[in-house]
Parts: structure tokens; sequence; C-alpha cells
């Protein structure tokens, strides 16, 4: 069987950095031909050597270093703020990773599905904002979407092969985040710092903060609601500090199917690149000996607003999914610049969605629209 090809949008991040670790795992099965990224320069001409990728997308400055070094002559280099749409859709790409952040992902997604390919997405923006449209786009064309965030991935593992019309309720599971032990009145008392250290998992400032205020969580159920077809209400978040069961699926005769497993983001990789196989990962299994207690508790909403905030959103429907992304960026941005407390943030978000006059049926165009107007407003009120 012939090397399947990928690219990787967001290469020298974390989901990039582990999905060339599952690859460099399987060197007959999968073959680099695109890699791009913003930043880190360094890390990426480390992957460039290593996986000799035909094409790379970077910005300017990259441009020009591998352009005119003749180490890279075989190199086709692209811009990474032009070129996306492109590379994902050639005909030499069957899989193509997202694990880029941010709404910039939008246009790319639609391109990969649109031309068909094979998606694992790990970007949550993509989806939130333009999900409805993502979907539509990719059962047109029969672009395969399987995700790679652990909490869709469970839920994808639990639904395969399995009547949809028979499901019940999903259960997504949360850590909890930085705050979850800590009481509201001493949030604004803790440093950027502090909010950072996240008692689990190193991750992105953006992510980190929005697992602390359980945004991150909120935007989860908009993934779910778009990517298997669900009812906001039958999405149940659970606190689970554990942090081994990834997600749960209930039936309409009682039953659940739970997804568990060690928790590296590995393992959902390279279940969307192997699917439909499972191959062995080389990671430790899962010691049921070793796990002393399975703990799940209600979200307390009152303290974490964003919760409610997120399913207000997606009920709604609409733009008001684009709102909420656009503002919790400019917001926790602000937050991490220090020009604004940690308990503001979803405030922020809360009053610039009372302002949205909700589109119902947007197209791309009103999406980027409405993208552009919630920044602006959120720093307004920031202001």
């Amino acid at each position: 069987m012939s090397a399947k090809n990928v690219v990787i949008l967001g290469s020298t991040g974390s989901i990039g950095i582990n999905t060339l670790k599952v690859i460099s795992r399987f060197p007959e099965q999968f073959r680099v031909v695109g890699l791009t990224a913003y930043n880190n320069l360094e890390l990426l001409k480390d992957q460039v050597r290593k996986f000799k990728p035909k094409y790379l997308a970077v910005r300017h400055d990259g441009i020009n270093y591998f352009r005119n070094n003749r180490l890279f002559e075989q190199l086709n280099v692209l811009d990474v703020d032009e070129g996306l749409d492109e590379l994902v859709s050639s005909s030499s790409v069957d899989i193509v990773v997202i694990g880029m952040r941010g709404s910039s992902a939008i246009k790319p997604f639609l391109a990969a599905v649109k031309a068909g390919k094979t998606v694992a997405p790990a970007n949550k923006e993509a989806l939130v904002v333009a999900g409805r449209m993502i979907m539509q786009e990719a059962k047109k064309a029969k672009a395969m979407i399987i995700p790679v965030d652990s909490e869709q991935s469970a839920i994808f593992q639990c639904l395969e092969g399995r009547n949809h019309a028979e499901l019940d309720k999903v259960y997504l599971t949360a850590s909890g985040g930085r705050l979850y032990n800590v009481s509201a009145s001493k949030f604004d008392t803790l440093s950027v710092a502090e909010i950072l250290k996240h008692p689990r998992w190193k991750m992105g400032k953006k992510i980190t903060v929005d697992s602390a205020t359980l945004m991150n969580k909120g935007f989860e159920v908009i993934e779910a609601v778009r990517l298997f077809g669900l009812n906001p209400d039958q999405i149940e978040v659970l606190i689970h500090p554990e942090a081994i069961i990834h997600s749960m699926v209930g039936f309409k005769d009682g039953s659940i199917i739970a997804q568990l497993g060690v928790t590296d983001m590995r393992l959902p990789i390279q279940y969307a690149l192997t699917y439909p196989k499972r191959l062995s990962t080389g990671l430790k299994e899962l010691d049921f000996f070793k796990l002393a207690k399975l703990t799940f508790k209600k979200p307390d909403v009152k303290k974490f607003p964003a919760l409610d905030l997120a399913f207000y959103a997606i009920k709604k429907d609409g733009t008001l999914p684009c709102v909420l992304n656009a503002a919790d960026e400019v917001a926790v941005e602000a937050f991490l610049e220090r020009r604004l407390a940690f308990s503001k943030i979803v405030k922020v978000v809360e009053k610039v969605l009372t302002k949205h006059r909700c589109i119902a049926n947007p197209s791309l165009n009103d999406i980027l629209e409405t993208d552009a107007w919630a920044r602006e407003e959120t720093e307004k009120l920031i202001r």
C-alpha cells in the first residue's frame, strides 16, 4: 500500500510536533509533503531537513531565508498568509492536519474539505466560527473529518459504526482547569504567571486561560454540536479531574460507552492518521490497578459563567458563536498583556454578545465581517 501524503498546518506547535513523532514511527505509511509555521524558524529548519517536504509555507522573513538558501533549493516555498488554500487543495495531498490556532484556519479548512481531503483538526476556532458551513461543504465533497482534540476524538470513537438516531446524550469531560479549587474572590489576586500554571498540562497561553475560565470547554460544546449534528441539550459537561475518561456517549437504552486512555495527544493524532486501522503507539498502557478513583462533578456555572455563555451562543447559533470566539480572543489577549483583570474576561465577552445583532444563516463574508466587528467592539469595551 502506498504511503499517505500529509500536510501539517502549524508544524512547530505541540500538535504539529506530536504529529511528526507519530509519522516518524511509520515512515512507510506516511510521507510529509507540506509543513507550515508562523514562527520558530529554527525548529522549522530542523523539521524540513528531517522530513524533506515538497512544500513549505512561512511568513516573509522565512520565505527569504528558505528561497535564498541552497540547502533548500528543491523546496516550493509559499506565503503562509496566502498560500494555504493552494497547498491543502493539491492533488498530491491525502491528509491535512490542522494544528494552527485561531480563526485564520477557517479558509484552509474549507479549502481542504471542498477538495475532498481527510482533515484532522485540532483547531477549535474554525469549527466554532464556521462549523455549519465546513460540515455542509464536507458532506458535499465527501470529505472525512476525524477530530484530533482528545474529547472530540473520544466521541468520534464511541459513535463509530453506531446508529446516531439511537444516541441520547454526550458527556464531555473537563479536568477543571487551574482555578477549579480556587475561590472566585481570589481570582484577581493571582498573577498571569500563576493562572498559566495548569495542574496537568503544559499548553499555549490562550488555551490555558480558556481552560481556567472553562471557555475552552464551552468551545468544545459548540465543536461537538457541529461535528456530530447534536442538539446542545444533548451535551452534558462533567468535571473529571483525573482526565482518564476523555468523553462518553449515552444511548436510548441507557447504555453508556466511554473512551479511556492515558493523557497523550499522540493517541488521538495517530488514530486520525491511521483510521480505520489501530496500530501500536509505543506508549504506556492505562494501568487500572494504579487508578485510585474516578470522580465526576457538576461544573459551577456561577463561578465559571463562560460555559453558560457558550450554550447560549450555540442555541441561538448564527453569528453568535463567531462573536463568542472573537471577543474571547481579544479579552484573553488583554488579560495576558495585563490590561484586563481575569474576572472581567467573561463579563466583557458577555457584553459584546448582547450588543450583537445576530445573522441567522451567515455567509463566509458575514462571518468575517462579524469577526472584525466583535474584535473592534471588545477592544472598545476594554479601553
